[in-house]
């Protein structure tokens, strides 16, 4: 792309300790460029590693081993409340769950500023103002300030939580399954919000999600992730709809067909087998013991994350571009 890098991760891990020498992989060995303005789509099945990736390059988990990079600074490997304070006006994450990520005790007045009474100089009048024309902004009301996130639908709650994130005006915002908690028609109301706001206000978006169609939507790139590594991305209708990794293959296979009238119809599929456990992580490539176009090499050698020959703009880890 044209635009600036914002933000770059490299070989970045996290490993959970699990005691008595055994480790949860959850992120391991993944590199990724994020450019200014882009949405960079991220899927793959529950336990993939998605969140734990977002969460590590904001420095809500302390990164094992690897990079990250912000406008070209380091981020520190842990992050002190002083570090917190300097990077929460430039990066903010909106969480999964609308339910439990509000304070229940807090009005959402309180909750939508309360980034701006920690991490600004701004006026109790200035932030009231401020908090009140930002709920305006996410479709609900001025008046909702008083009130608590019980009285509030699902959906609603992740407009509150969209305006908290988005109050303090930052530059890349990591979107953790923003709309999995919500009914198919409040989804696509949120994904809309977002993506009107990222036109209006230049944000970069990591935008993590199960489903692949909605990612497709919104998205400039996607990147697949499996098993706490990256095996494929690229431009996100091409991945969608030319996949190229045999999990990216079956993992759209196995997502709704988006238009059903659509001409680019493509097979429906399933993912046989069980996921292997993220502590034993298998030799070779992780995909393996599922792969339908598994062969002897995948299961010994790791295969590495390529640019694709004929297409320069996607990269894929799998041995059969590897020859």
């Amino acid at each position: 792309m044209s635009t600036p890098v914002l933000l770059e991760a490299k070989a970045l891990r996290k490993y959970f300790d699990m005691g008595k020498d055994k480790f949860v992989h959850a992120v391991d060995d993944i590199s990724l460029t994020v450019h200014e303005q882009e949405i960079v789509g991220l899927v793959g099945e529950s336990g993939s590693g998605k969140s734990t990736f977002g969460k590590t390059i904001l420095g809500l988990h302390d990164k094992t081993a690897g990079d990250v990079y912000y406008e070209g600074e380091r981020l520190p490997d842990v992050y002190k409340a002083e570090d917190f304070k300097k990077y929460a006006r430039k990066m903010q994450m909106i969480f999964q769950d609308p339910y439990s990520s509000l304070n229940p005790r807090m009005t959402i007045g309180e909750v939508v500023g309360e980034g701006l009474k920690l991490h600004s100089q701004d006026s109790a009048k200035q932030i009231h103002e401020r908090t009140a024309s930002w709920l305006e902004r996410v479709g609900l009301q001025a008046d909702h300030m008083s009130r608590y996130p019980h009285e509030f639908s699902g959906g609603q709650r992740q407009r509150i939580g969209i305006a908290r994130a988005l109050i303090m005006e930052p530059d890349f915002v990591v979107c953790d399954e923003p709309i999995s908690a919500l009914d198919v028609s409040v989804q696509a109301q949120v994904v809309n919000l977002l993506d009107e706001l990222k036109s209006s206000m230049g944000l970069t978006l990591l935008f993590i999600a199960h489903d692949l169609s909605m990612v497709r939507y919104v998205s400039d790139r996607m990147a697949v992730m499996y098993l706490g590594s990256m095996v494929e991305i690229g431009p996100a209708d091409e991945v969608f709809f030319n996949p190229r990794h045999p999990y990216t293959d079956v993992l759209v296979g196995s997502n709704p067909e988006p238009d059903p009238e659509s001409e680019r119809k493509r097979p429906s599929t399933a993912i046989q087998g069980e996921i292997p456990s993220p502590i034993n992580v298998p030799a070779g490539c992780r995909f393996a013991n599922r792969c339908p176009k598994v062969m002897e090499q995948c299961h010994t050698v790791t295969p590495q994350m390529i640019p694709l020959a004929q297409e320069p703009d996607r990269q894929v880890a799998c041995h059969l571009y590897s020859a």
